[in-house]
């Protein structure tokens, strides 16, 4: 986990152990997010009417990391399984697939090799699995949004961190986030690549995926 390459929230570069997980294949969806709505009450996201990101298969952007979480509680007691948010730690180790010590899920190649590249992330987010997915059958894990993770964060917490299944510090002012984003000049990020926000904000290219213990 980490990097020693790359920014410095990111070092040092360490083995991490986590327990099995699942992980969505896909960042939970408009269409996904509107039964949530239909079903609690709970306010739409706020792009829902813009054309730009109402595609019922583009990932539902714009909801707080308070509203992902309550996304999770709802769709736990909905299936009887124990849905949340991945740790960083868990992102990580499922964006990088079976292989390590490379910067992307794909390898090392920069982002620009990706296929259509440069026609891609116009106005927003693309609808989810529109290419192929990591080698652990994951689409768009490294892009097209930031993903809310479950932890606090803070920029130095891999110096301390525990060996074994690290949730992040016991507090913080903003929830890490990981993955790369539609309105960045460079639309994908890199597997370490860390980023994170106060869990109130509402911005255009977050979403998130459901994790969910085995």
């Amino acid at each position: 986990m980490g990097s020693e390459t790359g920014q410095d929230n990111e070092r040092p570069a360490h083995r991490v152990r986590v327990d099995e997980f699942r992980l969505g294949s896909c960042a939970v969806t408009n269409a996904d997010y509107a039964q949530f709505v239909r079903a609690t009450g709970n306010p739409p996201a706020p792009f829902c009417n813009n054309p730009d990101f109402k595609n019922p298969t583009q990932p539902v952007v714009a909801v707080s990391w308070f509203e992902a979480v309550r996304y999770c509680q709802w769709l736990s007691l909905c299936t009887g399984l124990s849905y949340r948010l991945p740790t960083e730690a868990e992102w990580e180790r499922a964006a990088r697939g079976a292989a390590e010590n490379q910067l992307y899920p794909w390898g090392n190649d920069p982002p620009q090799s990706l296929p259509d590249y440069e026609k891609r992330w116009k106005k927003g987010p693309e609808p989810v699995a529109q290419y192929a997915p990591n080698a652990f059958g994951l689409y768009d894990i490294c892009e097209n949004v930031h993903e809310w993770c479950s932890d606090w964060y803070q920029a130095s917490y891999y110096a301390s961190s525990p060996e074994s299944n690290p949730a992040g510090p016991d507090q913080g002012d903003r929830r890490a986030s990981r993955g790369g984003s539609w309105r960045h000049h460079i639309k994908a990020s890199r597997c370490a690549a860390r980023s994170s926000i106060p869990p109130e904000f509402h911005y255009a290219d977050y979403g998130f995926r459901v994790a969910c213990n085995r």
